[in-house]
């Protein structure tokens, strides 16, 4: 297939015009998805690997969940913070800059947000936990009730 067969497919009829500019838009939004998650300054990780950063290099896990979801379930270890009160500068924090730092929430996004701004913050090695809990409970992994 050369270009000419591909232009005149593109301008043929109404339903080719259409398939084309679908494929052209979708490319466009998987080339614009990749470049942001390149250009994003944290890592997203998988259940599997936030244990394995833990394990071996005692990454400091902060779950941004509300108190009361906190207290229903969270992993192990894990320290809660308000995403209202969420402070890069907090005591927390202050310690961590070199060290591993893995932001989790129920679904993922409000850890994606904090994580930027720990980047912005001087962080060196940020994590969120893709997905959230629901993620990790979906990957069969335990959750600690209470405080």
């Amino acid at each position: 297939m050369n270009f000419e067969e591909i232009l005149a497919f593109a301008t043929g009829s109404p339903w080719n015009q259409m398939l084309s500019l679908a494929l052209v838009g979708l490319t466009v939004a998987i080339i614009y998805t990749e470049i942001a998650r390149l250009f994003r300054g944290y890592t997203a990780l998988r259940p599997a690997e936030l244990t394995h950063l833990v394990n071996s290099e005692n990454a400091l896990v902060v779950d941004l969940s509300a108190s009361n979801d906190f207290e229903k379930g969270h992993i192990a270890g894990s320290r809660n913070v308000l995403p209202s009160s969420f402070d890069p500068e907090s005591k927390l924090l202050a310690g961590s800059k070199a060290l591993p730092v893995v932001l989790v929430c129920r679904t993922g996004q409000a850890s994606a947000g904090a994580a930027k701004r720990l980047k912005k913050a001087g962080f060196e090695k940020v994590y969120a936990l893709d997905g959230g809990i629901a993620a990790w409970q979906q990957a069969d992994l335990p959750l600690v009730k209470g405080r």
